[in-house]
């Protein structure tokens, strides 16, 4: 027990010391011991990691879960080391919505079957969001934490450590000049001046090995940059390969749903005879009678606008089999009626224009014509053609091509 209150006692003066250093420090009237200049630029190079590190983790924490109050509830798991239990993703739970609406509105419907496939696509789309969340979970958050809450205390403890090494260092400068100033006016013996040397002497060699392992420690946040770089790689992986994912389902469900829009029962021109009113067969005439330059010569059939694309390769010959009869306007045909020859097609002389293809599309016979993303192409329009569709050339080659498929340029 006397032991402890002496050293108490001990611990309480040495506080006292550092304490009436540093404040005089800050007023400017005691000295201060520099550290060299590569020992500062290593210390602010450690805080700038260090404040860097919090807010690319804290916002990529509201990243991969953007609710706040699952993040504390993830934290409070996590700080009582107990497993986080598992949390259905947004996209799971609007797939999980959808399948109920169609169940309850009807499934053979054909809004029943629509809700159904994308249900399907997002959740496929929410499981691949709790892959990436788990991935990147590990690969880049962790190794994060890992710093803040370990190498990084480690640093901020040898720091605060070489401060109280240097406030002594300083104390015991400060009392050596005292002692020699005493000396000089012969109030002291020799021996007063022999121990402040002495303890000069060690408080000055605490110093410069304190200072040695806090300068290792601060090297050492080279490596952890290099750690860091290596984690933020397999972060970005991690994030391509999810993108990746939920791009090949969106595709997969537009070409679905094209799919569907092309079967009877459908709407649009394909199958849904009793919705068809006698303006619509009118507007459709007109649209092939202004394609034949009878009412507007060189309208263009066709939008300029792009629309994401069907991704749908069903044959005109199938669509022209369920599309109704439509009558007579002007003295036209009725589409549809003359078998398109390639052969035999020439362009019109006043209605070609250029256009760019946003996506890439396969021929589903020889008389389409295959796609690559990004090329330039000539399309032109003929008579009585599905306005979905256009003729389009490149080089010696010519077949129908999808509008949607198309950026039409001026």
């Amino acid at each position: 027990m006397d032991f402890n209150m002496k050293k108490l006692a001990s611990d309480a003066g040495i506080f006292f010391t550092r304490a009436v250093q540093f404040t005089e420090e800050k007023f400017g009237q005691a000295e201060k011991t520099e550290l060299d200049a590569h020992f500062e630029n290593l210390l602010a190079r450690a805080d700038s990691t260090k404040n860097w590190t919090e807010k690319i983790l804290r916002q990529t924490e509201v990243l991969l879960q953007p609710n706040p109050s699952a993040r504390v509830e993830e934290f409070l798991y996590e700080k009582l080391d107990r497993k986080v239990p598992s949390r259905v993703t947004n996209g799971e739970l609007l797939a999980q919505y959808m399948a109920e609406a169609a169940s309850e509105l009807g499934p053979a419907t054909p809004y029943g079957k629509t809700l159904i496939k994308v249900s399907e696509a997002e959740k496929l789309l929410g499981a691949a969001e709790r892959d990436f969340i788990h991935t990147a979970s590990i690969s880049f958050l962790t190794p994060l934490r890992n710093f803040l809450e370990g190498d990084w205390k480690t640093i901020a403890k040898e720091r605060r450590l070489l401060q109280n090494r240097r406030l002594d260092l300083d104390a015991c400068k400060a009392r050596l000049k005292k002692a020699k100033a005493a000396e000089a006016k012969a109030t002291l013996w020799n021996d007063e001046v022999d121990k402040a040397e002495q303890e000069l002497r060690v408080a000055q060699t605490e110093f410069d090995r304190q200072a040695e392992v806090t300068r290792l420690l601060l090297e050492g946040i080279s490596s952890t940059h290099v750690n860091h770089l290596r984690c933020l790689h397999e972060f970005i992986k991690s994030q391509t390969i999810y993108y990746a994912q939920g791009y090949r389902h969106m595709l997969d469900l537009q070409k679905q749903l094209g799919s569907f829009q092309r079967k009877p029962g459908w709407g649009g021109w394909q199958g849904q005879g009793d919705g068809i009113t006698s303006s619509s067969l009118l507007c459709f005439s007109l649209c092939a009678a202004s394609s034949q330059g009878a009412i507007f010569p060189g309208t263009f059939v066709g939008t300029t606008e792009p629309a994401s694309p069907p991704l749908s390769s069903t044959s005109p010959t199938t669509a022209a089999a369920t599309m109704p009869v439509v009558p007579t306007v002007a003295g036209l045909s009725p589409p549809g009626e003359a078998a398109l020859c390639l052969e035999e097609v020439a362009p019109p002389a006043s209605g070609t224009r250029k256009a760019r293809v946003l996506y890439d599309y396969e021929a589903a016979d020889s008389s389409e014509l295959a796609l690559l993303a990004d090329e330039l192409i000539t399309v032109y329009s003929l008579p009585g053609m599905d306005p979905d569709w256009l003729i389009g050339e490149r080089g010696n080659k010519k077949g129908k091509v999808p509008v949607t498929y198309l950026e039409l340029l001026s």
